[in-house]
């Protein structure tokens, strides 16, 4: 059984940073296209960056695209979001994810339900 558990969220000022780590248990972490997604009160799921088995490709929102950074370090079967210039509107609980197929199309890695196995998310507040 595949689990994820993120780490690294917590309370920051607007302009501030923060890293959100995801360690892959249960069976090596190449074995998954990994994803960020967000959830903030009384909104949809939305989509905030993935990266490939190799991680040699990277996928970003638009909202969030020069400020994050999603990476992988396969060795430590773990993958990170680096988060820079936080604003209010990033609020959220941020999930990691893992897919197990194959993106025939790149939109796949933007669609949620394309995620086989989530984390139990973990609370990004940034206050203005």
């Amino acid at each position: 059984q595949v689990q994820l558990v993120e780490s690294g969220g917590g309370l920051v000022q607007a302009g501030g940073s923060l890293r959100l780590s995801c360690p892959v248990s249960g069976r090596t972490a190449t074995t998954y296209i990994m994803g960020w997604f967000r959830q903030a009160p009384g909104k949809e799921r939305d989509f905030v960056a993935a990266i490939n088995r190799s991680g040699a490709s990277t996928y970003y929102a638009d909202s969030v695209k020069g400020r994050f950074t999603i990476s992988r370090d396969n060795a430590k079967n773990t993958v990170y979001l680096q988060m820079n210039s936080l604003k209010p509107e990033d609020t959220a609980v941020y999930y990691c994810a893992a897919a197990e197929g194959n993106p025939y199309s790149s939109s796949r890695y933007y669609q949620s339900s394309w995620y086989n196995y989530w984390g139990q998310g973990t609370q990004v507040t940034v206050s203005s």
